[in-house]
């Protein structure tokens, strides 16, 4: 296959949803040769921020010199991001290649009368094959959904990572918090520590499996702490102390913006420590070099673009904000970085996410907010996500047109509002590639009404 081929060959395989289980994934990588077991690997999960550690745990070995992979989902723009060696996506030529060794073994299995791979599973599949391929050291490992039956919850690795835990994809994570708790503490192995900045019943589930597992567990707050600094729209000081680390505030900049951040700093600086004991190239120093310089697009990443009708540049503030937590840290960061500005908001949301509560978090009624659906078939409705937002903002509008909201959103900032683009994943991939100027606007025509995809609301 080529790789347009491979991206066909994946969407044939997205029929088949979501579909929990290792059974599939461990046989599939049996016919590959298990490659997962040839390179060491860190294990992250958590309902937020684990993509921000696996970013700067993947950025800590690359600075000590060690060859590292980086499997995260999902993408912003290609899938091709889903699979980084040293920084650097997959190229497409071995995308398709490492699918296509993939898909020969699915053949064999569908032979055998397995059941189908889903498309998750073959990404994960291609990832740990591409790394063995490709001899890298370490890997590291961001877990797609939950974790005790997610797809990468084939490896050992040298440390397991939980972030935190909040209520999100619980019909498929046991229906409750306990049941979510129970499904990121499943990645914990046999004697492998654990770093978490989970709290309250979360933590007392993962302390209680890592204590069956024999692991030892290192909690944020308890076993290490951070302390936040200097702050500025490029970047941030902060303390990380330990006294398990014999560490005594010792002061760290951030290249990545946000409070959240420093915790997720935090969990990785922690786990650097304890991949230190095994690994003596990774040290204090690398570790301060990497989160000196670590990048995470689309993560309350800040962008300077050309304003519409200004002579200043229009600031823009792109996060992946997807559920109720996200979007309280967002709001968190926006108080604190931009405490008055007045904003125009962009905003598309899945529609199985908790709408209003996300719209009630984030928005204020003084913001301008425009409506847009994320490039999703779970996209909530243009015209429904206007009709809530509605409820917490006075201006309301819609459009269908992914960069015609985004043509508005720019006039209506105008360089003196604050322009904010959240919601989802699935949308503010692209809307970055155009404030980037990878991509094309479309030229912004006159009022329109609602049968061309446009609806304004204000009072």
């Amino acid at each position: 296959m080529n790789y347009r081929e491979s991206l066909t060959y994946l969407d044939g395989l997205n029929v088949f949803g979501v579909r929990l289980g290792l059974a599939r994934i461990k046989r599939l990588l049996e016919l590959l040769g298990t490659p997962q077991d040839h390179y060491r690997t860190i294990h992250v999960t958590g309902t937020n921020g684990k993509g921000s550690v696996s970013a700067m745990l993947a950025t800590i070995l690359q600075q000590s010199s060690i060859r590292t992979g980086l499997y995260i989902s999902p993408h912003l723009v290609s899938y091709t991001e889903r699979m980084q060696i040293d920084g650097q996506p997959i190229s497409e030529a071995d995308f398709a290649a490492c699918l296509t060794a993939v898909r020969e073994k699915i053949d064999e299995m569908m032979a055998e009368g397995a059941e189908c791979p889903t498309q998750f599973e073959a990404l994960t599949a291609a990832a740990f094959y591409y790394f063995a391929k490709k001899k890298v050291e370490y890997a590291v490992i961001e877990v797609g959904l939950g974790g005790l039956l997610d797809s990468t919850n084939v490896i050992t690795p040298e440390v397991s990572v939980i972030t935190n835990v909040a209520l999100e994809h619980a019909k498929l994570c046991g229906g409750t918090l306990a049941g979510v708790a129970h499904h990121k503490a499943g990645i914990i192995k046999d004697g492998v520590p654990v770093v978490t900045a989970a709290t309250g019943m979360p933590l007392a589930i993962i302390r209680e499996t890592a204590e069956s597992h024999s692991s030892d567990i290192f909690v944020e707050g308890e076993d290490f702490s951070v302390e936040a600094g200097e702050i500025s729209p490029r970047g941030q000081k902060f303390f990380f102390s330990s006294t398990i680390a014999g560490v005594s505030r010792d002061l760290y900049a951030l290249h990545l913006l946000g409070a959240h951040q420093v915790q997720n700093a935090g969990l990785a600086i922690m786990a650097a420590y304890l991949l230190h004991n095994g690994d003596q190239r990774i040290n204090e120093k690398t570790v301060h070099e990497a989160l000196r310089l670590v990048v995470w697009p689309g993560r309350f990443e800040v962008l300077e673009v050309p304003a519409v009708g200004a002579a200043d540049d229009q600031i823009t503030v792109i996060d992946g904000a997807h559920n109720p937590a996200g979007m309280t840290v967002l709001r968190r960061g926006l108080d604190d970085y931009f405490p008055t500005s007045s904003r125009v908001l962009l905003l598309g949301i899945l529609h199985d996410k908790a709408v209003d509560e996300m719209l009630k978090i984030l928005v204020r009624p003084d913001d301008i907010v425009v409506v847009t659906p994320p490039q999703s078939d779970r996209a909530e409705k243009a015209p429904v996500l206007a009709e809530k937002a509605r409820a917490y903002a006075k201006t309301v509008e819609y459009y269908e047109d992914n960069r015609a909201a985004l043509a508005r959103a720019m006039e209506l900032a105008g360089g003196r509002r604050l322009l904010v683009c959240a919601g989802s994943l699935y949308l503010i991939g692209g809307l970055r590639q155009v404030l980037l100027g990878k991509a094309e606007l479309p030229e912004q025509s006159g009022p329109s009404g609602p049968s061309e995809g446009r609806q304004r609301h204000a009072s």
